[in-house]
């Protein structure tokens, strides 16, 4: 007997069956551990998502409310019915609170959501009497954010509203933004360059070179249109004649000066020719305006519109070639700070799919631009291309999209000027996780 068990004990051949053998049980809790960690994290992040999502719910039902609370809750309940994952019928959440932090500096009408629920674990359920809570909270406000903006993109799809390209500067002391909802709202490509305080977009703003900028505001609340409610009256069309006459200046009227207002069916403006336009608002009505010499705007708005109600043309603007454009807005009255508005029956003629250069509005060649007041397309795009260049002092460019090209430049571009009684554009408030 003493043999065989030293034999046995000197016999090497089942070692690795009795090391695995015991080492089963770690290998097997720690498996089971892991798959717990993961489950339970991944729990963790729907909860917490849904907690995100209810505390920014509330919010905006206290922003609709004027900040009251009475309807939050429900709010609350709400979009926890839309975006909780975690099966509620059969986890119910054991915690449901949903407080309203006072007001703290910029974070204004708070609400902290704090859920938590319980949910057995396959393997640690094996060991533990009761299943492990899971608790997530998430508070939201309203955030006030600095940035005046002088560029405005009305574009309110996928498609970007602002775009830089090639060789293109535009330097400002303030801000741009675009409603675009694009993961590239706003996009920099080229050696294009933008010196401003803050580009915001309704959709994402990609990392880009071209942008040299104080501040990001990526998914911002999409802002109104300033001037929406801004368009000619019966009694301003009453200038225009049943058929206006076009308005050519050429070598037998260049130098004309127009004082107190006119309706036109067109305007055009020859190379190395003068156009005073002074004390009143123009009309052009159906026609375009084609600028190759110079036109001068003195307390005056160009109007690009059609006497004509309904589905009517709507003309455009070219400048092109030695062409500018020296414009002051008129500072009193209906058109106080506009000094170029489109008609927002014009129709957006862009293609699908990325914004292009193309457009009816076009600042072209080596064109030059000193406008003082809004500059206004809301339902189509204004390019600067080529080598175009002007200084915007006290202007804003409020279009459906913007794109500089060539080597086209803005400099100078300085924020509104309280004199000109222009709308002020700023993002307001805008709704974030703070906690």
């Amino acid at each position: 007997m003493r043999n065989l068990m030293t034999k046995i004990w000197h016999d090497k051949r089942g070692n690795a069956m009795i090391l695995a053998a015991a080492a089963l049980p770690l290998l097997i809790g720690s498996a089971g551990l892991a798959t717990d960690t993961i489950q339970w994290a991944l729990w963790k992040r729907q909860l917490q998502r849904a907690a995100d999502s209810a505390a920014i719910a509330g919010v905006y039902d206290r922003v609709a409310a004027d900040g009251a609370t009475t309807g939050t809750g429900a709010a609350v309940d709400k979009d926890l019915g839309l975006n909780n994952s975690l099966d509620p019928a059969k986890y119910p959440l054991v915690t449901k609170q949903v407080t309203y932090p006072a007001d703290a500096g910029v974070q204004q009408n708070q609400v902290r959501v704090v859920l938590a629920v319980q949910r057995p674990l396959s393997f640690s359920s094996m060991f533990m009497a009761n299943a492990p809570l899971i608790t997530t909270r998430a508070t939201a406000a309203t955030v006030s954010q600095a940035g005046e903006f002088c560029v405005l993109s009305l574009q309110n799809n996928s498609k970007t509203g602002l775009q830089v390209t090639g060789s293109a500067t535009i330097t400002m002391d303030c801000g741009m933004m675009t409603n675009s909802t694009s993961n590239n709202a706003a996009a920099g490509q080229g050696n294009g360059r933008v010196t401003a305080t803050v580009l915001a977009a309704a959709g994402g703003i990609q990392q880009s070179r071209s942008w040299a900028v104080n501040e990001y505001q990526p998914y911002s609340p999409a802002l109104e249109d300033p001037y929406k409610d801004l368009e000619p009256s019966a009694a301003e069309f009453a200038s225009c004649a049943t058929t206006p006459p076009a308005l050519t200046i050429n070598n037998s009227n260049s130098g004309l000066v127009v004082t107190g207002g006119a309706c036109y069916a067109s305007l055009s403006v020859g190379t190395n020719r003068v156009l005073t336009l002074k004390d009143g608002l123009y009309i052009i009505s159906g026609g375009g305006v084609n600028v190759q010499g110079r036109l001068n705007l003195v307390n005056a708005t160009l109007v690009l519109s059609n006497k004509n109600s309904g589905a009517q043309p709507i003309g455009s603007l070219t400048m092109n070639a030695t062409g500018s454009i020296n414009g002051t807005a008129p500072t009193e009255g209906k058109w106080a700070g506009m000094a170029i508005y489109q008609d927002r029956r014009a129709t957006d003629s862009a293609p699908t799919g990325n914004i292009t250069a193309s457009s009816p509005n076009l600042i072209n060649g080596t064109s030059g631009a000193t406008i003082t007041g809004a500059v206004y397309f809301p339902n189509q795009q204004l390019t600067y291309n080529g080598n175009g260049t002007g200084t915007a002092t006290c202007t804003q460019f409020v279009a459906k999209r913007i794109y500089w090209s060539g080597n086209s430049g803005i400099n100078n571009f300085t924020a509104n000027c309280p004199g000109l009684n222009m709308k002020t554009i700023t993002t307001g408030l805008r709704v974030r996780l703070v906690a």
